[in-house]
């Protein structure tokens, strides 16, 4: 199990659509081990393929309320309700603001071992289903918010990256 390097905005590939999977087979279960131990050590709360550079239609996702689980080729088939909160993202650290998002979804999935899943999910396991579902599609959380927003956003997180890629003083 290995923690992997976190992909940031706005390199490749997460601006591009992930390929689905055909099959599910003993790679994605190595690469959901990695996935899981790179979320938890960024404390993230779901973490996409894209986001570790594996353009693949996969995500894991763990809540507060100790759902834990892995959705390979997700599609969301329902959704209701609106509600706002705020979010973040791990390929745009220290960056936040509110998006609406659905209340409430439908969810159809394989999981890591190509069971089929189909569930329904609400609240904030809704929101973090959608937030990774967009990272499949090529989209980031900035995508659903307006223009203005968008841009103060976008100029905030040039700052911020260039302090994290900045080489060290050397004094």
């Amino acid at each position: 199990m290995g923690i992997r390097k976190l992909v940031l905005y706005p390199s490749e590939p997460l601006q591009a659509v992930a390929k689905p999977y055909e099959s599910v087979g003993p790679e994605v279960a190595a690469l959901v081990e990695d996935m899981f131990a790179t979320m938890y050590a960024y404390e993230g709360l779901g973490l996409a393929a894209p986001q570790i550079g594996v353009s693949r239609r996969m995500f894991v996702l763990g809540d507060p309320e100790g759902n834990e689980m892995c959705l390979v080729n997700p599609v969301i088939v329902e959704s209701e309700g609106e509600e706002e909160g705020e979010e973040g993202c791990l390929s745009l650290p220290r960056v936040y603001t509110n998006v609406v998002r659905a209340s409430r979804v439908r969810v159809q999935a394989l999981d890591e071992r190509g069971k089929q899943l189909d569930f329904r999910a609400e609240g904030l396991l809704a929101r973090i289903i959608q937030h990774e579902l967009d990272h499949l599609n090529g989209l980031i959380f900035l995508d659903r918010v307006d223009v203005l927003t968008r841009q103060a956003k976008l100029h905030e997180w040039e700052g911020i990256r260039e302090q994290m890629t900045a080489p060290a003083n050397q004094g």
